[in-house]
């Protein structure tokens, strides 16, 4: 699912509730929060929900416009990522391991973890 950068930020609003009650707020608290956070008006705000609402990442509950995640935080950052690679390394993960260690580098603690992680993968 791809989500364009006004909508992660009403997403974060909804991710940041207590994930184990994947409790629903509602659209005002959501406009409270963006408001004070980045400057949104109420009619931003209730444009970038609906626009979330018809991608299916939020549902809507009435009686009073209540908003629920409908995905998580991890499956948004995992189809980012895959778009990610295939779009700039032509799906390969070796190009885009390689090419993020050529520019950032890792830790020998990072790198003993991703050899751990790469060893349970297979």
């Amino acid at each position: 699912m791809k989500l364009f950068d006004s909508e992660l930020k009403v997403m974060e609003v909804l991710w940041e509730q207590d994930p184990e009650s994947a409790e629903a707020i509602s659209a005002k608290k959501i406009v409270d929060v963006l408001s004070e956070r980045i400057g949104w008006n109420k009619n931003t705000t209730y444009t970038v929900i609906k626009k979330c609402i018809e991608k299916g990442a939020i549902e809507r509950m009435e009686p009073g416009f209540i908003c629920k995640a409908l995905v998580s935080r991890e499956e948004v950052a995992q189809s980012e990522t895959e778009q990610l690679i295939d779009k700039m390394y032509g799906g390969s993960s070796e190009l885009f391991f390689s090419s993020f260690l050529k520019n950032r580098g890792i830790s020998d603690e990072e790198a003993a973890r991703l050899a751990k992680m790469i060893k349970e993968a297979d």
